[in-house]
């Protein structure tokens, strides 16, 4: 057990098991051995791969949808431009430039910001950005955003926030907790919290013993920030993240390192812990807030916007090599065995407005 584990196995034998929630919260954001807090997770060298680190196809056309959203909500100025949970700083940059050159009023009379809670994040990203031409402002949360209409993007920001698991025992949905074995190893178990029948879907109710459910209050809370912004000031919101579209049982709990899958308990605070979002509970607190909201696979979106047409004018000038990169690019983007199915997006935008693909937005 590595230096993490030691620690969360000390908690757990002070005071009892504790929800798979705070473990990943642990494993993530501790101050001294966190995932997040001590390490370079994004790229081949890393752990894992974001759609804006496969190809500035991506950034691009996540760019054109923002400069159309503008437009449609009335092409509002002064406005704010953000990222949450900005990664390295590649869509910002894709997307920047991308701004500049179609939408030049937009650019010119936009503020830039990402959200990040990481000093180390902040640093890389502040590095990424340096020659990106307007000045950039870094916010810890989205609470101190410019009080002023917002266009904002997140890619894979929700999977990273702690969700709780809920396991169906003698006839009861039981939150599922995590304590120590006989030798001290970290084991799954039974808690004393319980779930409200409503707080299920139909379909979860009468399911048998052992199957398990998700809930995200932390996503929920975030969307939920995010969308009475824009509901309050204007402007309109995207988000990418894998998932799925419906609710729905079963674990999803999963760990990456060095971009193969592990054990949960196998290095704590070594390896990325994820799992899958529900985006029908997204919507449902978007919503809730008089946004309209549409749900769509990654592949539908990029498809719709144009994807592979970008992807022909990339590859015009280039030779063989160039055409079989841009190839992969655009099937590790949208295609259905890898992010195009798995990776789900959400738009919000104010009631009434549609914007292409999503021209049917309710």
């Amino acid at each position: 057990m590595n230096r993490l584990g030691e620690k969360i196995a000390a908690l757990i034998g002070a005071a009892g098991p504790i929800s798979v929630a705070d473990y990943m919260a642990i494993c993530l954001f501790d101050p001294e051995y966190g995932y997040y807090t001590t390490r370079e997770p994004f790229g081949a060298a890393g752990d894992f791969v974001t759609a804006p680190e496969v190809s500035q196809m991506f950034g691009e056309l996540v760019a054109v949808w923002l400069a159309e959203a503008w437009s449609a909500v009335g092409a509002p100025l002064p406005l704010t431009i953000a990222e949450i949970g900005p990664g390295r700083g590649t869509l910002m940059k894709d997307m920047v430039r991308t701004l500049r050159r179609i939408a030049p009023r937009l650019a010119a009379g936009a503020d830039f910001a990402l959200v990040e809670a990481s000093p180390r994040l902040t640093a890389v990203q502040r590095d990424t950005l340096s020659d990106s031409g307007p000045a950039f402002a870094w916010h810890a949360t989205p609470d101190t955003l410019p009080d002023q209409p917002l266009l904002i993007v997140g890619n894979e920001i929700f999977d990273a926030l702690p969700f709780r698991q809920f396991v169906r025992h003698d006839g009861k949905w039981m939150e599922r907790a995590i304590g120590l074995d006989a030798d001290g190893s970290f084991r799954f178990g039974i808690g004393t919290a319980s779930l409200a029948a409503e707080q299920l879907p139909t379909t979860a109710r009468n399911a048998p013993d052992g199957s398990i459910f998700e809930i995200a209050p932390a996503r929920e809370a975030l969307m939920s920030a995010l969308a009475q912004r824009i509901a309050a000031r204007g402007g309109a919101g995207i988000f990418f993240d894998y998932g799925h579209l419906e609710p729905g049982l079963g674990d999803t709990f999963q760990a990456v390192r060095k971009h193969r899958s592990e054990g949960v308990f196998d290095n704590p605070g070594e390896a990325d812990l994820t799992s899958h979002v529900d985006f029908s509970a997204l919507e449902a607190v978007a919503t809730s807030h008089g946004l309209a909201a549409r749900k769509a696979t990654q592949a539908e979106f990029l498809l719709g916007m144009g994807l592979l047409e970008r992807a022909g004018r990339l590859g015009q000038a280039g030779d063989s090599a160039v055409h079989e990169k841009i190839t992969a690019d655009v099937e590790r983007l949208a295609g259905p065995d890898q992010m195009g199915e798995l990776f789900k997006v959400l738009a919000l935008l104010p009631p009434g407005v549609s914007v292409p693909p999503f021209r049917d937005a309710s």
